[in-house]
């Protein structure tokens, strides 16, 4: 069932969500530069509904985050604004002493026949190009489509899913789906705010936007939806700040502010 662009997790869902299951969730992640709002906080969710989360990384070693990112470094009085805000940042703390994330599996063995779910992180530093340009992920991701499993992607993340082909069409996997991802109106504001310092640091590929070449594989430009403008993050008890998409088996999000509402989407997901 697709859920209209307008589609908002009711706010009392958080507090519902105290059955413990027992599901594997997989989240492949670059070796360096990830957003770490965005492998923490749905990490802390999973973890906490009782959830399996298996991380891999390129080689099996233990991944580093986008530091940018994490300690607001360079960022100036824009850290507020565009760093990870101080619950992703204690969520990674806690996250790097966990042993799943510090013992991650290669991507190379990674199996969808293994896992219950996908979610597919983003960061925007250019060390995530081999991350979104691995040909090992993406005929991982279309294994997932293949087996109708929930697969979630956020921000860049939403680029590797649609790099991903159907081994069957040659396309990609998204070219039916409804999504989003993140906003060429997003990437290009971050761009403008830092560029005297930061060069092209927030454009992972200066060529094309995430929302271009999302847009490129699909079916329908209607099939892309932008949401409601995003101004503030949200939070648990902000859920309706969040946005996220939901089409099948498959939910999409913009930004490091849609994460709590993408993140309890998807346990639904998983667990219906």
């Amino acid at each position: 069932m697709v859920l209209p662009a307008e589609y908002k997790i009711p706010g009392n869902e958080l507090n519902s969500m105290n059955k413990k299951t027992n599901k594997r969730v997989l989240i492949p992640i670059p070796a360096l530069g990830s957003d770490p709002s965005e492998v923490a906080i749905p990490w802390k969710l999973f973890t906490q509904r009782g959830f399996e989360v298996v991380f891999i990384t390129p080689d099996g070693e233990q991944a580093i985050a986008d530091q940018i990112m994490l300690k607001g470094s360079n960022l100036g009085l824009l850290k507020s604004v565009l760093g990870a805000r101080q619950d992703a940042v204690d969520a990674y703390v806690e996250m790097e002493k966990c042993d799943a994330f510090c013992q991650p599996l290669k991507y190379s063995e990674a199996n969808a026949a293994d896992f219950d779910a996908l979610h597919l992180p983003g960061g925007h530093d250019k060390t995530v190009r081999p991350y979104l340009e691995s040909i090992i992920l993406q005929k991982l991701v279309a294994g997932f489509f293949a087996a109708g499993k929930p697969v979630a992607a956020i921000c860049h993340g939403v680029v590797l899913a649609a790099r991903s082909k159907d081994p069957e069409t040659g396309k990609s996997v998204l070219e039916g789906y409804q999504t989003t991802a993140l906003l060429k109106s997003q990437e290009l504001t971050g761009y403008n705010l830092t560029r005297l310092w930061m060069k092209d640091y927030y454009l992972t590929y200066p060529e094309i936007t995430v929302e271009d070449e999302v847009r490129s594989v699909l079916a329908d430009q209607q099939q892309f939806h932008k949401g409601p403008t995003p101004l503030l993050r949200d939070d648990e008890k902000h859920l309706n700040r969040g946005f996220a998409l939901r089409d099948r088996n498959y939910l999409s999000a913009r930004w490091p502010g849609d994460l709590y509402t993408y993140s309890l989407e998807f346990i639904k997901m998983i667990e219906a």
